[in-house]
This record gives structure tokens, C-alpha cells and sequence, in this order.
């Protein structure tokens, strides 16, 4: 390469094409984050480069001299070809990513055992869970998709409902062999219950609202335990430690393969349950609707 096809420094071309848009080495600096002198400075690098003056300097601003207009034109297709790329790529790579928040409960024991079949469906996706405790907000929680926990009512979101709320008390076998009481309602009043940290207003039902559909009094939970997870509720529930309110479809699997058991017949539902919230004011993920096909599927 000749010294004439050597090509001037880019940090200093950058700088030239925003002060000749600008039409002002002081603008520039402000779009760059930089001083005055030092896009001046950028400025002299590249003429004593080129061996031209770029600019004419007047006490009104600056102006291209010919020279600086045919650098300029140069520059900005070039940097315009750079940044349709950039973007192109960046859109690549995002088409089969995709960000999904949810609860540690959903997440540890109804999609963490599916992970396997949405691969095996779609094969190029990038999923990356979030969990969180707080409930979804719109407005504070960046995801391309939630499964939320609520009434429905994620305005301006769309939401589309997964699972009503059914609730029926579970406890492991062991624990129920040793207390053959907690076979009914009444029983569980003298049985250690575990609770899920209640949030304001209430989002999910309580063993509160579980004996008030029974027409019993609930006990005092100062006699219970109180965990700000309900993973932590079923795992406690495994190991023989009480008696938790087990969701459909979380505690599925689990009463399925033995390890827990229901102790009621008919569960306690509400008006509440698991939705599929979007939110609109973002731009779809292209891997969006593929996801929510599949999970659609699963839940059918």
C-alpha cells in the first residue's frame, strides 16, 4: 500500500463527518461528548494528513472548502453503509433471541421441565429467563414477553390467559402418614402451614382465603412458616415440613410422580391465574410469536 492509499486516521473522520453536518466544530463537540479544542485538534490531524485544508474558518462558523466536500460526501455513505450493517446484523442476531420474565415458581416448576421440548421445537432459539417476585410492570421490567401471576390487567399490554387460579393444599406422603388429620379441611388448623410472603395489594390466594372458602377460621400464621419464594414453599413441602397451597399446573408434575399428594378434592379457583402478557410499546421480537405458539401449545 502506497502512502497515498493509506487511509486517514477514522477516530479523526468521525469527527470531520459530524462537524461538517453540523456546520460547526462547537456542535460537534456537544453530539460527541467532546470540547471545542479538541474537535479542532481532530480537525488539523486530518488536514495535515491529507495535506488540505477541510475547512474554511469564519468568525460566523465553519464552511467545506471543495476539498472537504468531496471528503464529506465519501464519509457519509460510508458511514451509512457501516451503520445499515451494523443494523441488519444487530436484527440477525436478535430474530431467534428472545427475554421472558416470570416468577420463581413458573419458572423452577412448570417451564424448567418443558426447557428440553421448547429446543427440540425451536432448535435456533436464545431464551433468557429473568425471575421476580415484585409481579410484572410494564413500565419498569424490560422483557420481550412475562408470564405474569394477576387479574389480567397489564394495561397497555395485551395479556392472554394461560392457567386460572386453582389451589388445593399439598404435603409430601411421609408427612401425611404422620398426620392423617390433614386429610381434611378442619385438620389443617392444627398442622404446621407454609406460606408465601404476602405482597400489597394481595396477588395470589392465601391460606387466609383457602379457609375462608372452606367456611373455617384460619389459624394464626405466627404457627406456620413464612418464605419470600414459593419454591422454597414446595421444597419445604417435600422435605416434610408442613402442609403448603399447591397451584395447578406448578405442583403437577410433583403429585404425579408421588412426591406430593392433594389433600382436597375440588381446589379453591378465582378469577385470577397465569397470563402471557406482550407489551406493545416495543418492538415485536421476531422470536415473539414462535414462542408463543409453542407455549400455547404446551399449556393446551
Amino acid at each position: 500500500m502506497t502512502e497515498q492509499d493509506r487511509l486517514p486516521p477514522m477516530q479523526a473522520l468521525a469527527v470531520f463527518e459530524s462537524a461538517a453536518r453540523l456546520a460547526s466544530f462547537s456542535a460537534a463537540a456537544r453530539e460527541l461528548g467532546a470540547t471545542q479544542p479538541a474537535v479542532s485538534q481532530r480537525i488539523v490531524q486530518l488536514e495535515n494528513d491529507l495535506g488540505a485544508p477541510l475547512f474554511e474558518r469564519t468568525p460566523r462558523g465553519v464552511t467545506l472548502t471543495p476539498d472537504g466536500e468531496r471528503l464529506y460526501e465519501a464519509v457519509r455513505v460510508s458511514l451509512e453503509s457501516i451503520r445499515v450493517a451494523a443494523a441488519d446484523i444487530r436484527a440477525r442476531r436478535s430474530d431467534e433471541a428472545l427475554t421472558l420474565l416470570t416468577d420463581f415458581g413458573f419458572a423452577t416448576y412448570w417451564l424448567m421441565p418443558r426447557l428440553m421440548r421448547l429446543k427440540e421445537s425451536l432448535p435456533g432459539l436464545s431464551v433468557k429467563i429473568v425471575t421476580s417476585q415484585h409481579g410484572y410492570d410494564p413500565h419498569r421490567d424490560h422483557a420481550d414477553v412475562a408470564i405474569a401471576f394477576g387479574n389480567g390487567d397489564w394495561a397497555p399490554c395485551t395479556s392472554t390467559r394461560l392457567f386460572q387460579e386453582e389451589v388445593t393444599p399439598v404435603c409430601s406422603p411421609t408427612f401425611l402418614a404422620a398426620h392423617p388429620e390433614a386429610a381434611t379441611p378442619a385438620g389443617l388448623t392444627h398442622l404446621p402451614l407454609l406460606h408465601v410472603q404476602p405482597t400489597q395489594p394481595e396477588r395470589w390466594l392465601s391460606w387466609r382465603g383457602w379457609f375462608a372458602a372452606q367456611q373455617i377460621v384460619a389459624p394464626d400464621e405466627r404457627h406456620g412458616m413464612m418464605f419470600n419464594s414459593y419454591a422454597l414453599v414446595i421444597h419445604a413441602a417435600l422435605m416434610n415440613q408442613g402442609i403448603a397451597l399447591g397451584w395447578r399446573p406448578l405442583v403437577d408434575e410433583l403429585v404425579a410422580t408421588g412426591q406430593l399428594v392433594r389433600l382436597a378434592d375440588e381446589p379453591v379457583t378465582t378469577a385470577s391465574g397465569y397470563f402471557l402478557v406482550c407489551p406493545p410499546a416495543r418492538p415485536e421480537a421476531a422470536a415473539t410469536p414462535l414462542f408463543r405458539r409453542w407455549l400455547l401449545s404446551e399449556c393446551a
